[in-house]
């Protein structure tokens, strides 16, 4: 909306400064921050007041959450998903469809995860939406999304899958590139809803996360950047980043309120929709694989209770003493707040060898 300001720099030359995407991304995570500061207080006041005793806690996961975490409120991402919403409408170029594809992931996961944690909620149950219902519902918005990306992308990258490493490695999967993309967004959904367990354990991975596709989405939307990094450019993907922008100050908000001990959960409705919006950024920008990297702390958790449950069936026996993996080291003694920070860390790492894939070509 404020991009449209740029218009009229020929008759007022500060409002030039619209033009720039680093200084919009800049302005959309403020904007997010702030929206999420200022309305958080009442969205966490009005969720205590029609969740009574809060989220329902799981009676299989550690014993100790059932007394620490008992009576917090959840749907959380409700604050997230209203300051991601404002900042991105509010600086991005709405012309751009890339901004819309994003927004329309991030919006429905989100819908799709309220809909599970009012269910939970309202039946004092942590099963929520039929796991069935809700695959197929994700599935059918990723495979809108897919489509829509590959029919307003250029020709020669539409339904191509790039490798990091090489700079010229073009995979050419046709028809197929749409149950691979549906893969990249339904996968890294549902991995950052399995990570979200502890307090603040998954917001700030998102963010680490977000912040670097914010510099892969800039850098992959300028021909000039793109070519000498030999990476594939792809036209009108650096708006983008003022959509990623608004994920990283959206979360800096929330964090502010689910820091230890939280005030409030994420719930589905928050994990759905960010780990939704990273992956349709990925796949936009062509950096579907890049995201398991970048997002490797998500893909760790997943695969943990892969294994579990692998194991248990095939043999009886346990790899880990509770899945997903935060709460095997939970239950070997370790502080939540020690898991946490340990697990940024790693998420930290992971991050920055995702980004170091631009250079190493």
């Amino acid at each position: 909306m404020l991009y449209l300001l740029s218009d009229l720099s020929s008759q007022f030359n500060a409002l030039n400064v619209f033009r720039y995407l680093t200084f919009r991304a800049g302005g959309s995570v403020v904007t997010a921050l702030i929206v999420a500061f200022v309305f958080g207080p009442a969205i966490i006041r009005w969720l205590k007041s029609k969740q009574g005793y809060g989220q329902p806690i799981r009676t299989d996961g550690p014993k100790s959450h059932l007394i620490t975490k008992q009576g917090t409120p959840t749907m959380g991402g409700v604050m997230m998903l209203l300051g991601i919403g404002v900042a991105t409408l509010l600086w991005a170029d709405l012309s751009n469809r890339y901004v819309w594809i994003a927004l329309f992931v991030t919006m429905s996961y989100g819908f799709i995860g309220f809909l599970d944690d009012y269910l939970k909620v309202t039946k004092r149950t942590s099963g929520g939406l039929k796991g069935r219902l809700k695959m197929v519902a994700e599935i059918a918005v990723a495979g809108i999304a897919v489509y829509w990306i590959s029919a307003v992308s250029t020709p020669a990258l539409a339904d191509r899958l790039s490798v990091p490493f090489f700079k010229d490695v073009l995979f050419d999967l046709g028809l197929f590139y749409i149950p691979v993309g549906i893969f990249v967004m339904v996968g890294a959904a549902n991995s950052v809803n399995l990570t979200d367990g502890l307090d603040g354990l998954a917001i700030v991975p998102v963010m680490i996360a977000a912040g670097v596709f914010v510099i892969i989405a800039y850098l992959i939307g300028n021909q000039v950047f793109a070519n000498y990094l030999q990476v594939n450019y792809v036209p009108g993907a650096g708006e983008l980043a003022v959509f990623c922008g608004a994920v990283v100050g959206a979360g800096l908000g929330f964090l502010w309120f689910n820091a230890p001990p939280a005030m409030v959960f994420m719930g589905d409705t928050g994990s759905l929709a960010m780990g939704g919006a990273l992956g349709s950024v990925a796949v936009v920008t062509k950096h579907e694989i890049v995201l398991g990297i970048v997002g490797g702390l998500f893909v760790l958790e997943t695969v943990s209770v892969i294994v579990q449950v692998a194991s248990f069936k095939l043999t009886g026996k346990r790899v880990f003493r509770m899945a997903p993996l935060h709460h095997h080291y939970e239950e070997k003694g370790w502080a939540e707040s020690t898991v946490v920070i340990r697990f940024w860390i790693i998420a930290f790492i992971l991050a920055v060898a995702g980004l170091a894939t631009l250079k190493l070509r």
